[in-house]
């Protein structure tokens, strides 16, 4: 008895000694492996884990969903089991649990309860915006503006700091390539360099300089790895690629991503040639973690351990868990499958304690880059949660994010912008008056209809003498559930037979000069478990439109969606075409801008809209196949029924001014493979408005040991020119620029001709070429 008392008084005393010691750490970082200073952090990590027991450290993989009442009685045998876990310190991480207050309640448990007192992190779904809403991350994209889209990480890391949460899971950089996928509106479209630099730009917005800051939050680079090519672009199905498309096309968004330091990984609900994500060790131990030297931690997507039985791979949980830690995921997001499994794999020897370790102080890394430990509840401070969430400041920042990202895709005789002296406006669509589908899907904590409409901001920007009429014409949907409520987990039914409204909106189109018509998709209609066979307009909007286009041709098209659309017979008939995404908190006031001009649109392409869904997946990098497309011949690459090319390419967008590229010149027409040159050509906006171009740098490699794109986007610049100006450009191309997962299963540069171009689109045709010689 007396040498049990003796035991335990040694080990609470060296426990009370350790986290005395906290204090002294305070704000220093962890050691990179180059520099002198002690590896403090690592130090305290080691020190944390030599005292953990082994449920406490299998606790530390876990993640359960919240949103329960963490003070009042339990709900469900459920509930009374997390806050049991909770209690006793077998929970790392807790997802879904919103506000300051609950935030608070539910980490007192484990500081109040548990024996070592180890702090949760919080994790939050904030795609675009938490409580102040952005463009959805593909619309966003489609600025080009790497500043102002760090800058919308920014503010919504800010307001999700200030109401407690301190991890979310974004930004998404699968490449994307087919618009059938629904959740390719959570991306950056189809190029693997533009989700490259747009992804670090994310994080660097989320995560600021320094985790410990008050005002940052972990990223989480998702989903590793695959997931934007799904066959027949339906969500979670599986992936069928080569290496050789895995390392150049896939990975290198995810490679980008490890060197900017995101704090997080998270896996993919899909396969890849036969092995689920969630248990590929190649990818997650044998990349990332080794060959990347990647210091973060790896959750499961929801479940996703679990659903590699469903795939066929695990026999059940107990098998899932030993696959997925031996391939290197560390924390189970609501699964249950390690806390009821690793102890006993590890008893039998099918993991090992190392693995465990390993995946612990990743975690527990990232606890302390954030500060918890010395203060679990930082992030809980009420009057921040009033004072910096939805901010003017942050609406105002909305609306210059939206503006930017609006692609003006068709302007036939300068139709827009529209003048603030018209006579009269018919403002018609189902989407014209809609204050929630600009919310988009990922929304977080916007309030339902809070969005400003495409009605309320032309009426915002026009005077009292311009007449504006509205008519919805038709409702796109029929409610499944009731008005307000979360649609997230409801599938959406459409209206295909009540036009009662189609003769309103006939009616105030023909007494006005102007039709403004707002088309396009529901927020819900993309996003996780959205795919669709059809791209085109759902229920009786083409019917509206006809009806409309019959006694009024001076139609703008307004389109609101969150997917490359079939616009073939849109684009046939109206003449101006803004493509707006589902544009956040600030839609209307954005869309009025440029549709009267205040703000000149500058916004391109980030995916190639096709001219038929038949053509999916399209993306303008594709390889030539042996017999290149020829449209005088049958047995050719192309369609017998449909061009080959997409309506409107990636990289496309135009402005109310013009813009001329001329004098492409290269520095040197050879380098050696470690060399370097430069390509500058002269810009010239031919218009008499000012406007922004997007001056896009394209390569092909003509031969090579693998088959080479036609086309490759190697680097972009956004600049301003004043009507006549001109300005030089200049792109750098080098080692990095060129180089590509080979033949030799290594990233190098080969020897060769490459063709070089520079302009406003992929369709670029100001051309040049250089050699790249072996020595």
């Amino acid at each position: 008895m007396k040498k049990q008392i003796i035991v335990f008084l040694l080990t609470y005393g060296l426990i009370l000694i350790f986290l005395f010691s906290f204090s002294s750490f305070k704000n220093e970082k962890s050691y990179n492996g180059n520099s002198d200073i002690p590896n403090t952090i690592e130090s305290k990590v080691d020190s944390i884990l030599s005292l953990m027991y082994l449920n406490e450290k299998i606790g530390q993989l876990v993640q359960y969903s919240g949103g329960w009442d963490a003070t009042g009685p339990s709900s469900s045998k459920g509930d009374q089991h997390k806050l049991d876990k909770l209690k006793k310190g077998e929970v790392g991480s807790m997802l879904n649990v919103s506000s300051v207050s609950a935030i608070r309640e539910t980490q007192k448990l484990v500081m109040e309860h548990s024996r070592l007192k180890i702090p949760l992190i919080f994790g939050y779904d904030v795609i675009h915006g938490y409580k102040t809403i952005f463009p959805i991350p593909l619309g966003e994209t489609a600025s080009w503006d790497l500043d102002i889209i760090e800058q919308s990480a920014s503010i919504a890391a800010k307001e999700t700091a200030a109401s407690g949460i301190n991890w979310t899971f974004a930004p998404m950089i699968d490449v994307s390539r087919d618009a059938r996928w629904g959740r390719i509106m959570e991306g950056a479209g189809e190029d693997p360099y533009l989700n490259s630099v747009v992804g670090v730009a994310r994080i660097n917005g989320f995560q600021g300089n320094d985790l410990s800051d008050i005002h940052t939050i972990a990223a989480c680079a998702k989903h590793f790895a695959g997931y934007g090519f799904s066959e027949a672009g339906r969500d979670y199905n599986t992936v069928s690629i080569g290496e050789y498309e895995l390392h150049n096309t896939i990975l290198p968004p995810f490679k980008a991503a490890a060197e900017a330091g995101v704090a997080t990984f998270m896996n993919s609900f899909n396969d890849i040639d036969g092995i689920p994500a969630t248990g590929h060790k190649l990818l997650q131990r044998d990349i990332l973690k080794n060959e990347w030297d990647w210091d973060g931690f790896v959750v499961s997507d929801w479940g996703s351990i679990g659903e590699m039985i469903a795939h066929g791979y695990a026999e059940d949980k107990k098998h899932a868990s030993e696959i997925a830690m031996n391939a290197g995921s560390d924390m189970d997001m609501e699964s249950y499958a390690y806390e009821a499994h690793l102890e006993s794999l590890l008893k039998e020897d099918k993991i090992s304690i190392a693995q465990i370790d390993e995946a612990v102080k990743r975690i527990l890394r990232i606890k302390f880059e954030l500060g918890l430990f010395d203060d679990p509840y930082k992030y809980c401070n009420e009057d921040r949660e009033a004072s910096e969430v939805y901010t003017k400041e942050h609406l105002a920042i909305a609306r210059d994010v939206a503006k930017k990202s609006i692609v003006l895709l068709k302007n036939e005789n300068k139709i827009l912008p529209l003048s603030k002296k018209l006579k009269s406006i018919a403002v018609i669509g189902p989407l014209a008056n809609d204050k929630n589908s600009p919310l988009g899907n990922w929304r977080a904590k916007a309030t339902y209809n809070s969005a400003v409409s495409v009605f309320e901001g032309i009426k915002n920007a026009i005077d009292n003498n311009t007449v504006v009429h509205y008519a919805k014409g038709i409702n796109l949907t029929i409610p499944t559930v009731e008005e307000g409520s979360n649609q997230f987990l409801h599938p959406l039914k459409f209206n295909t037979t009540d036009r009662t409204g189609i003769d309103e909106a006939v009616e105030i189109a023909k007494k006005s000069e102007m039709v403004v018509l707002a088309i396009g998709e529901d927020a819900y209609q993309t996003g996780e478990g959205r795919s669709q066979t059809n791209i085109g307009f759902f229920g009786l909007q083409n019917e509206l439109l006809e009806a409309v286009y019959k006694v009024n041709k001076n139609i703008v098209i307004v389109l609101m969606n969150g997917r490359p659309m079939d616009l073939s017979r849109v684009s046939e008939i109206a003449p101006a075409i803004l493509e707006c995404w589902h544009l956040g908190s600030e839609s209307g006031n954005a869309i009025a801008d440029v549709l009267f001009g205040d703000y000149n649109p500058s916004g391109k392409l980030p995916v190639s809209f096709p001219h038929h869904v038949g053509q999916e997946p399209l993306y303008y990098n594709q390889k030539n196949t042996g017999r290149p497309y020829s449209a005088t011949h049958v047995t050719f690459s192309g369609y017998r029924d449909a061009p080959k090319s997409a309506l409107y390419p990636f990289g496309f967008g135009l402005s109310y001014t013009t813009f001329d590229y001329n004098k492409l010149e290269l520095s040197k027409n050879d380098i050696s493979k470690d060399g370097e040159l430069k390509v500058s050509v002269n810009v010239t906006n031919t218009g008499d408005r000012d406007g922004e171009e997007v001056v896009q740098l394209y390569i092909r490699d003509l031969v090579g040991s693998l088959v080479r794109p036609i086309k490759e986007l190697k680097g972009f610049k956004k600049l301003m020119l004043k009507a006549g100006e001109t300005k030089t450009v200049t792109f750098v191309i080098n080692s990095k620029t060129l180089e590509f997962y080979t033949a030799n299963k290594k990233w190098e540069v080969e020897p060769g001709e490459f063709n070089v171009w520079v302009g406003g689109d992929s369709n670029a045709t100001l051309k040049g070429s250089f050699k790249v010689s072996s020595n």
